[in-house]
């Protein structure tokens, strides 16, 4: 953040808008248009040149969406950010703007499972390779790192084991061979984590999630450098044209204000909930980096502000013993998305990453007794209660 707000608390609610440049509207207008008249030809064609700044079409830019971007920028502490229509479109504008045909890109070894489908489908049709890595020491990074390798792509924690990626340690091999670090900061959001500030080049979010946090948006954020955030804005988000829309952003911008509250309910209910599953008998292990008996607790000391909301957990049986489980909740909803009020749980190895091949899946830890839950803003003694019943 800038110096105008130092604690991303007060950000939230002001940053990026101003109510004396907009009739003194308390709330973001929503300017809910598809085009933008110009007072004359000649303005039309300056703005299309690029010789004055304003508005020409909303695929291009949008005054709802302008406020989003420059808040999100502003909590990552980034140079300029950029709003998509979904996380999924952030993450292939990014990936698309970082590689072309015949290059090469390191993965953290876990990721959400559309994700892995897209690395699939460029290395299918543009011979962009990819591998995964542990990224637990420095030179088994560095051991992965081609003369083609134009990206570094991290989740941490990772979906949906909750792996921790040391960002110190990434970034001091990428800086060795100039290869860019894109972050999927979604689990943790600026408010517990800031990539940009351990010196990474790219943050992104499925901002459907706790940016939203009320489960009515789908939409994607990346923040970086200006230059960068340009050339992905005059090329893969204008070219193939995964834009946000001015409600949806008006939804975010609505949501944003209650970040830091939502997130601080969210950490301290998953904190309580871990506590109860370690201590079950039914459960064989729990994923949570806020667990002080981890080897990643360091990491999360290091680079987050808490443990965050998200827990993972294996139940000892099979499969259907799993889906068993699931299916015997009452309050906590069988959902794929995570972030929002109410608590959600599912199934990775059918869900969200069923794409994956059953071997690659097992590689990553997503085993068919893994269960992830959002841990949602009601009472945590109901989540618990909700889960012991099923139990």
């Amino acid at each position: 953040m800038g110096e105008k707000y130092k604690h991303i608390e007060t950000a939230v609610i002001h940053e990026g808008y101003d109510s004396k440049e907009h009739l003194g509207s308390l709330t973001t207008p929503l300017f809910q248009t598809s085009t933008f008249t110009f007072d004359t030809a000649e303005q039309g064609e300056n703005r299309f040149a690029g010789l004055e700044d304003g508005y020409i079409y909303s695929r291009l830019g949008n005054p709802t969406v302008r406020v989003l971007e420059e808040k999100i920028a502003a909590l990552e502490g980034g140079e300029a950010g950029l709003a998509f229509s979904s996380g999924m479109a952030a993450v292939s504008a990014v990936l698309f703007a970082l590689t072309k045909a015949d290059d090469h890109i390191v993965c953290s070894k876990g990721l959400y499972g559309c994700t892995f489908g897209l690395l699939q489908l460029m290395e299918e049709k543009y011979r962009i390779t990819h591998d995964f890595c542990d990224m637990e020491t420095e030179d088994q990074l560095r051991s992965m790192i081609r003369p083609n390798t134009t990206c570094i792509y991290v989740e941490t924690p990772i979906n949906p084991t909750m792996k921790m990626i040391d960002l110190g340690l990434v970034m001091k091999v990428a800086k060795e061979n100039n290869v860019p670090v894109v972050v999927d900061n979604t689990f943790s959001t600026p408010y517990l984590q800031k990539p940009l500030e351990f010196g990474c080049d790219v943050v992104l979010h499925s901002a459907t999630k706790y940016l939203c946090g009320h489960g009515d948006v789908v939409a994607g954020l990346i923040v970086g450098k200006k230059e960068f955030i340009n050339q992905v804005a005059m090329t893969t988000q204008k070219d193939i044209g995964g834009i946000i829309s001015p409600f949806d952003a008006w939804l975010l911008l609505r949501g944003l204000k209650t970040l830091p509250v939502r997130m601080d309910r969210h950490a301290s209910n998953a904190t309580e909930i871990f506590r109860m599953l370690k201590q079950h008998q039914r459960v064989k292990a729990v994923y949570y980096p806020g667990d002080a008996e981890s080897g990643d607790y360091r990491i999360m000391e290091k680079q987050m502000k808490s443990g965050g909301g998200m827990i993972s957990f294996e139940l000892e049986g099979t499969k259907q013993d799993a889906q068993r489980f699931l299916n015997n909740l009452k309050l906590i909803k069988i959902a794929v998305s995570l972030g929002d009020a109410e608590s959600l749980i599912q199934h990775p190895a059918t869900m969200t990453h069923s794409s994956i091949p059953k071997e690659s899946r097992t590689q990553m830890g997503i085993t068919d007794q893994l269960i992830r839950l959002s841990v949602g803003l009601e009472s945590w003694h109901d989540i618990w209660s909700d889960l012991e019943q099923a139990f």
